[in-house]
This record gives structure tokens, C-alpha cells and sequence, in this order.
């Protein structure tokens, strides 16, 4: 009777899940497969793996792999540094330490279309607020949105900026479960504030970090939101910004490809399920509790 109580408890996220996320994955799969599909009388003609030769054969989705990857590369590695480094200094005794917390994290929860639309004015060539402070060293402006070269670094440094926010917090709680008697023994011994961040805080931080690169590196290879509003509905200066994400949103609604579109969101797919394992395989070796 208790096992029905729960079922039934959890019928409604079960079918929401069902509805949303399993049939569209299901769906999205066999997709994949449609060589000769007709949408208007949803009438699959036949099969094959033409949409993954087409992939394989297409430079344009090997240009978004290319820059999907540069911008995991670039937006990372920063993010995790950054986001330490301002755990570190929220967690020490500062004035106004809640009001620090609380403004690095309202970026995370803002509108993405909000955000963007405020750092479109940021990066702005003529009147932004970048080329405002550069000027000051002896740079010239930077065509950060109208210009191929420049558009991936703008949308890295926007991103980084973005999801600071999560990072900072995830981090904020793997400082407080250090053990303050570790830093104590520490210093008893002559250890100097380097030396403790080496060998306390970061084997401390170990299974945050992980945690933290994981989540980073899933969300850094579906990047979309950000590309759409920053570059207003476009995928860069001829497609410089241009993600798997995106063009499987392009090949999808956009030109109605849809089975080279969910083919492409399963190459994906496998790519973050491989970058996965290799974490959870590293995380295994490296990680002590």
C-alpha cells in the first residue's frame, strides 16, 4: 500500500518527465535515422545513417565543433580559477560579506536576454563601455560584435562572467566543510598562507572542484542562450560563434532538417558522455576522502 502511495505521489513529475524529456529523446533518436521523412504527414520513407555522413562531410558543423570546443577551453578553466579565487575572499572575514555573496550571484539568476542586451552595450565599438576603459591604456576600439576575430573572445568573457555566479556558491560550501583545525595544524608546523591553500584548501576542495568542472564542461558544450541574444539572433560575424547547439537549432528550425539536426544533437551527446566518463574515471584516481 505505501509502495502504491508513492507511485502515485510520483505519477506527476513521471509524466511531465515522460512528456517533455523521454519521449523527445526517443524520438529525437529514431530522428536520426530519417533519410526520407515527410513532416507534414509524419511518414518516414526510409532509413539509414545519411544525416551522420552528411555531419561527417559538412564543414559547417565542423567549424561549430570547433568553436564548441574553443569555448569550453576558453570559459572553464577561467570560470573555475575566478570562481575560487571569490569563494576565497567571500569566505574570509570581510564587511558586508552577504551583500559580496548576493551580487555575484544575481548574474546566474538573471534573464540570459537581459544580460545579453546590457553587455551588447558593454561591447559596443563606438560607445561601450570596454573600449571605454581601454582607451585609457592606449587601445583602440575592439569590434567585439562586428567583427569575426572578436566574437568568440566577447562571448567567452560573457560567459565566464555569467556563471561565476553558481560556481562561487558551489565553492563557497566546499570552504565551509574544511576543518578549521587543518589550517590550525598548518600554521603550527610554519606553513605560509601558500602553502596551505596547496596543501589544505585545494585537496579539501577536491570533490567540489570535480563536481564543479563537470557541471562546467556539460554547460559550456550546450551554449546557446548566450549566442542568440548577445549576437541578436545570429551566430556571430559569419558564423565565428556558431555551437553544435546552434546548429542543430539552425538545421532544426531554421532549414527543417530534422533528421541531420538530431543527429548532430547525438554526436553531442556522445561527446559529453566520453568528456564525462574521462572525469569520473580521472575523479576516481585523484580524489581522496
Amino acid at each position: 500500500m505505501k509502495s502504491v502511495k508513492a507511485y502515485l505521489y510520483l505519477l506527476p513529475a513521471l509524466l511531465v518527465l515522460s512528456v517533455f524529456i523521454l519521449y523527445p529523446m526517443v524520438k529525437s533518436f529514431l530522428m536520426a535515422f530519417y533519410t526520407d521523412y515527410d513532416y507534414f504527414t509524419d511518414e518516414v520513407n526510409a532509413y539509414g545513417f545519411d544525416n551522420f555522413v552528411y555531419l561527417f562531410h559538412d564543414s559547417e558543423f565542423h567549424q561549430a565543433l570547433w568553436n564548441t570546443f574553443i569555448f569550453v577551453l576558453g570559459v572553464v578553466p577561467a570560470s573555475i580559477v575566478l570562481s575560487l579565487l571569490i569563494a576565497m575572499m567571500l569566505n574570509s572575514k570581510i564587511n558586508f560579506r552577504g551583500l559580496f555573496r548576493t551580487i555575484y550571484f544575481i548574474p546566474f539568476v538573471t534573464s540570459v536576454v537581459a544580460v545579453s542586451i546590457v553587455w551588447r552595450w558593454i561591447f559596443h565599438s563606438d560607445y561601450g563601455l570596454f573600449n571605454y576603459f581601454l582607451s585609457f591604456v592606449g587601445i583602440d576600439p575592439i569590434p567585439w560584435l562586428t567583427s569575426a576575430e572578436w566574437s568568440m573572445p566577447a562571448l567567452i568573457i560573457l560567459s565566464i562572467w555569467k556563471g561565476l555566479g553558481y560556481n562561487i556558491i558551489i565553492f563557497l560550501a566546499g570552504l565551509q566543510n574544511i576543518n578549521e583545525n587543518y589550517y590550525k595544524a598548518a600554521q603550527i608546523d610554519g606553513a605560509n598562507r601558500w602553502h596551505r591553500f596547496i596543501n589544505v584548501t585545494l585537496p579539501g576542495l577536491a570533490p567540489t572542484t570535480f563536481f564543479v568542472s563537470i557541471i562546467s564542461i556539460i554547460n559550456g558544450f550546450k551554449v546557446f542562450d548566450e549566442i542568440y541574444a548577445l549576437f541578436n539572433g545570429k551566430a556571430g560575424i559569419a558564423n565565428s560563434a556558431l555551437t553544435v547547439v546552434y546548429y542543430v537549432f539552425n538545421k532544426f528550425y531554421g532549414e527543417w532538417e530534422f533528421g541531420i539536426a538530431s543527429a548532430a544533437a547525438y554526436v553531442l551527446f556522445i561527446i559529453i558522455f566520453i568528456f564525462t566518463m574521462i572525469q569520473l574515471y580521472i575523479g576516481k584516481k585523484k580524489i581522496t576522502y
